[in-house]
C-alpha cells in the first residue's frame, strides 16, 4: 500500500489534541471479563504508537517483552507502562517509557495526538499516544525489560489483510483478539486490538 506524504498531516487531523478525560471506573467495560470484580480504581497507563520515520517509509515500533517478566512476559508489545505522578500526563509517561525500553530520546519524538482510552481486563486504562519519530540513533532493548525491538512496515498496518484473529479461552469463555503475523512474530490481544483501532481511525473508518 502506498503511503503519501500526506498520512501524517491527515492523520493528525483524526486524533485527539489532547489526552481524553479519564472516565469514572462504573462507566468503563474491560475488554474481557476479569475473574474476580476490581477493588481499586483503573491504573492509568500510556503506551507509544511511534511512526518511525525510515529512507523506505514509515514503520511501527514494537518491542517484545523480556521472558523474565511477572506479567505478559514474551507478548509483544508497544513501549509503555504506568503514568507515574511525577509524568506530565499520558503523552509524557509514553516518551519516558519509550526511552527506558529502547532508548528512544524523547526529544526524536514529535507527538501528533491522542487515540480513545482502552480498559483492560487487568485493570489499566490506558492511553494511545501516537508520535512520529526521527530516531537519531538506533533502538536498544532494555534487557530487564525488552527481548527484542522490531518494525511493521506501515502499509502493512493499514493493510486490512494482514490482520486474522487470535482465540483464548479465559475461565471457560471463549474470547477473540486481533493478530497479526509478521517475520515470526505474533501480535495479538491488546497490542493487536490497539493497532487496528489505530487502523481503522488513520484511515478515516473510526473517529475518536
Amino acid at each position: 500500500m502506498f503511503i503519501d506524504e500526506d498520512f501524517v498531516d491527515l492523520l493528525s487531523t483524526r486524533l485527539l489534541p489532547g489526552p481524553p478525560p479519564l472516565a469514572p471506573a462504573e462507566d468503563l467495560v474491560p475488554d474481557w471479563d476479569p475473574l474476580t470484580p476490581f477493588s481499586r480504581p483503573p491504573v492509568p497507563a500510556a503506551v507509544l504508537i511511534a511512526l518511525v520515520r525510515r529512507p523506505e517509509g514509515h514503520t511501527i515500533l514494537y518491542t517484545e517483552r523480556s521472558p523474565d517478566l511477572r506479567a505478559h512476559s514474551g507478548q509483544v508489545a508497544f513501549p509503555g507502562g504506568k503514568v507515574d505522578r511525577e509524568d506530565r500526563g499520558a503523552g509524557a509517561a509514553a516518551l519516558r517509557e519509550a526511552n527506558e525500553e529502547v532508548g528512544m530520546a524523547p526529544g526524536d519524538a514529535s507527538i501528533l495526538g491522542y487515540m480513545p482510552t482502552y480498559y483492560t481486563g487487568t485493570n489499566y486504562l490506558i492511553t494511545p499516544v501516537v508520535a512520529e519519530v526521527s530516531p537519531s540513533g538506533p533502538f536498544v532493548p532494555n534487557p530487564g525489560e525488552v527481548h527484542s525491538v522490531f518494525e511493521v512496515p506501515l502499509g502493512r498496518i493499514l493493510d486490512p489483510a494482514a490482520y486474522g484473529r487470535f482465540r483464548i479461552s479465559r475461565a471457560g469463555k471463549e474470547y477473540t483478539t486481533w493478530q497479526i503475523d509478521h517475520d515470526g512474530h505474533v501480535i495479538w490481544g491488546i497490542t493487536a486490538n490497539l493497532t487496528r483501532k489505530f487502523r481503522d481511525l488513520a484511515l478515516g473508518e473510526a473517529r475518536p
